[in-house]
């Protein structure tokens, strides 16, 4: 009897502790219990941009106190993509925030996902529409790609050969951007001429190969296109050796801590970006309020946390527009 009325009362008092619990002490999902688990995917997990973007996604999870899964292919793999998502959902995982390598193969696991009533956000790079909730988007396309196009156009006095170096030629997001800088180049620029595209599967020695071989196979090159994070410096380290900094210009989408030696000593000219470890931030900010219920389809703006209100265009979420880091203003930034 002594060790019924003792295992009575305790479980009597863990239900006053749990009726008494401040509810400031952790998150809920949208059923009002437990705390949510967000699944985040980078399209590689070594990448150097997609640690930044985790780096602000970790600080959204500690700020919204929920748990926070962060896995992806080692490089960038779609078929490792999709199997990392099958195995969340068998998890039963509350959402998945994903930036999506092939759109259209890994729509269905995000589908499938949806159809377990899985939440689902993709960043960085989309998705089919019908296999997620929000797309939380660094910049517009044509934003992303008119300010590369003009600042190509402006450092070669709008003529001459130039180059893209891409992550793959199935990179949606990429593929988007290359999209809209050939209308820009079309519109605005009939004396540049884009000779070639190379992949560089997202790794900065091959990039590296690729601005060599580009170099000799196009002696009047005056540009260099890079956009994915590895190719920039990669790059510029290909037009350092072959002695023609200054001769052939590099710009593209990169981080500042890696492009910062190359940028002072003249060999890139422009990084473009957006500021990553916000990415991050707002994308387990936006995950997180889809799975209780604060953020609903319709929505015209949304308050993400520190960085205030930002708009939402149609499913999308904006988090702004691009930014030039130049010798100028490339030692203000640390990420």
């Amino acid at each position: 009897m002594k060790r019924f009325l003792s295992l009575a009362l305790c479980a009597s008092l863990a239900i006053l502790s749990a009726c008494n619990k401040s509810p400031e002490s952790g998150s809920s999902n949208a059923s009002g219990g437990k705390k949510l688990t967000i699944a985040l995917m980078p399209k590689s997990k070594g990448n150097a941009y997609f640690i930044s973007c985790k780096a602000g996604a970790d600080e959204a999870a500690k700020e919204l106190n929920v748990d926070l899964l962060f896995d992806g292919p080692t490089d960038p793999d779609p078929a490792k993509q999709n199997e990392i998502i099958e195995n969340w959902t068998t998890l039963g995982v509350d959402v998945i925030a994903a930036a999506c390598e092939n759109k259209e193969g890994i729509s269905t696991a995000l589908k499938k996902a949806r159809s377990k009533g899985i939440k689902v956000v993709t960043y960085d790079s989309d998705a089919n529409p019908d296999a997620r909730d929000f797309f939380v988007n660094q910049a517009t396309p044509e934003g992303i790609a008119e300010t590369l196009m003009d600042e190509a156009a402006r450092l070669t006095d709008s003529e001459g050969e130039f180059a893209i170096i891409t992550a793959s030629l199935t990179a949606a997001n990429m593929n988007e951007w290359r999209k809209h800088i050939e209308a820009r180049l079309a519109e605005k620029y009939p004396k540049m001429k884009l000779v070639d595209t190379k992949p560089c599967d997202d790794l900065k020695d091959k990039a590296q190969a690729e601005a060599t071989n580009l170099m000799s196979a196009y002696p009047n090159l005056k540009l260099i296109m890079a956009i994915c994070s590895p190719a920039v410096p990669g790059a510029a380290e290909a037009v350092k050796q072959a002695g023609k900094t200054g001769a052939v210009k590099v710009i593209g989408l990169g981080l500042p801590s890696e492009n910062r030696k190359y940028v002072h000593e003249g060999v890139t000219q422009s990084v473009v970006l957006w500021k990553t470890k916000d990415l991050g931030y707002l994308t387990i900010h936006a995950a997180a309020d889809l799975a209780n219920g604060q953020l609903k389809p319709g929505a015209k703006e949304y308050n993400a946390g520190r960085l205030g209100t930002l708009k939402i265009e149609g499913d999308s979420i904006v988090l702004g527009k691009p930014f030039i880091f130049n010798k100028d203003n490339i030692d203000q930034f640390d990420f």
